[in-house]
């Protein structure tokens, strides 16, 4: 893949200085056009070896456009709040929004590989990482963006002279340090690591660009009129029609009419002796757990999911009651805002994930794509129909950075809503909790259980299994949902560092 890069690619200065102005004028048209159209991101993946210009050609690209349109992201060793989140969180966090360009200078590429050079990681890892790079990166396009990815290369001889020149330059010997010249020293490793990864990385939808990075001019011409081309590209695109249906096999309702919603026993109740007793015993129980010293070493995010009316908020109440109020965040989950519309649908479940010794507990979750957005119609088939293995992949990506992640889904039955949504409307204390809208959904009944029971199907993993909780008595749902936590917080506890 590197090789056809080593042809001494050069631009004169003649032919560079009288290209410049027309790109540069073109750039910001491109720019403007993508900034009053607002319909998808691009995102600029720079990567490379050192001293291949990669800093220098961020400088350019900044400098042609305007830079109040350009979000530029160095990212450096994670910081402290970093390392207490998932490993993609900070990326998450970096994107840019529609109508805008994300400058992405080092990337969720950088530390697979130069953790398989080091040698702390072996190969199957690093194949790893690619493989949830590759299923990233296809989120983000089927999402839209419009995403470049540009390696900066040089060969081995090219390179150290690029160092020398450098180092022996006043004005940018600080740029040079012995790290440089460290991983200089294994090029040869580092060479094998980045074709192998850029090979299994370079899709349909998000092809690497190899670039020489000899000669500046050749470097910036070749950059900058990549990226015009490719914006005036999608820019010029007609809006397709949305997608009625996916190409992937139907799900196929079970010819019985029996799942695992219709078949839950929803008559276990609790006395109100028993549940004071066991409520004030699982409360102090998840109480002596968020303040054991182990406790710092994990995070735990709560996803309540369920029916209109089926205890969801008291259920929270009793859990944060136990806690101290600086050790959780309630995400009571509505309609996105204009600036959540801006990026993929993950990104706004991934800014509130809670750092090491917190919890983060989610009314409603992620699960709204494959459950209100998938019967309102607010969605495509294809989107909701992709979304159960993002999710998937969201949540496995949670569990490996030591996330403690428990979701509930809370079952009554439609007499019971029915029952509830009558008490609310005749106690004036409760009137704020029931809506038209309750209403219309409840005549989806049918739809919203064949939507649940699809999603529980489809994303009741073994690191993230669902819990299914009765809630026909609140009292016994209460309990169940705190007993629930408190023995999945205590295996965490238990499990080594490392």
């Amino acid at each position: 893949m590197f090789e056809a890069s080593e042809v001494g690619h050069e631009i004169t200065k003649a032919h560079y200085e009288k290209a410049l102005p027309k790109l540069r004028e073109e750039l910001l048209d491109a720019q403007y056009a993508l900034s009053k159209n607002g319909k998808f991101p691009v995102i600029v993946v720079i990567g490379g070896v050192d001293g291949a210009g990669k800093g220098e050609t961020v400088n350019v690209l900044n400098e042609w456009m305007d830079p109040r349109h350009i979000h530029t992201v160095a990212f450096a060793p994670p910081s402290d709040e970093e390392v207490q989140r998932p490993r993609m969180w900070r990326y998450f966090l970096s994107l840019p929004p529609r109508g805008s360009i994300g400058i992405l200078f080092g990337s969720w590429y950088t530390d697979p590989m130069v953790d398989r050079v080091a040698g702390r990681t072996r190969r199957a890892e690093l194949d790893a990482s690619i493989q949830e790079i590759n299923r990233f990166e296809q989120m983000l396009t089927d999402e839209g963006a419009l995403v470049l990815k540009f390696w900066f290369h040089l060969s081995k001889k090219d390179q150290k002279k690029r160092l020398l020149e450098i180092d022996r330059d006043k004005k940018r010997t600080w740029r040079i340090t012995k790290a440089d010249w460290k991983q200089f020293e294994k090029y040869d490793e580092y060479y094998a690591v980045a074709e192998h990864t850029l090979r299994l990385t370079s899709t349909g939808a998000a092809p690497w660009i190899i670039v020489e990075g000899k000669q500046p001019r050749y470097r910036y011409l070749t950059v900058g009129k990549t990226l015009l081309s490719a914006m005036r590209k999608r820019l010029a695109e007609k809006p397709a029609r949305k997608e009625a249906s996916s190409r992937a096999a139907p799900i196929v309702r079970p010819i019985d009419h029996r799942d695992l919603l219709s078949e839950l026993d929803l008559s276990t109740t609790l006395s109100p002796k028993l549940y004071g007793d066991q409520l004030e015993r699982w409360q102090g129980r998840l109480n002596r757990l968020a303040r054991d010293q182990r406790f710092q070493h994990l995070s735990v995010t709560i996803a309540f999911e369920g029916m209109d009316a089926a205890g969801k908020g008291s259920t929270i109440r009793r859990l944060t009651s136990a806690l101290d109020a600086r050790q959780y965040h309630v995400i009571p989950v509505a309609a996105p805002t204009d600036e959540e519309r801006a990026q993929p649908y993950l990104w706004r479940f991934w800014r509130h994930l809670p750092r090491k010794g917190r919890l983060t507990i989610y009314d409603r979750s992620w699960y709204g794509r494959v459950l209100v957005e998938r019967v309102e119609g607010f969605c495509s088939e294809v989107d909701w129909m992709r979304a159960y293995n993002e999710i998937n992949d969201f949540e496995e990506q949670l569990t490996r950075g030591r996330t403690v992640l428990c979701k509930f889904w809370m079952q009554i039955s439609k007499d019971q809503q029915l029952r509830r949504f009558q008490e609310r409307e005749t106690t004036r204390f409760k009137h704020f909790k029931i809506t038209d809208e309750d209403w219309r959904n409840r005549k989806k009944w049918n739809h919203y259980q064949a939507a649940a029971a699809d999603m529980i199907e489809r994303t009741s993993t073994e690191i993230a299994p669902w819990t299914l909780v009765a809630a026909e008595d609140k009292k016994f749902a209460r309990i169940k949902v705190l007993k629930t936590l408190v023995k999945r917080i205590e295996e965490a506890l238990d499990q080594p560092l490392g």
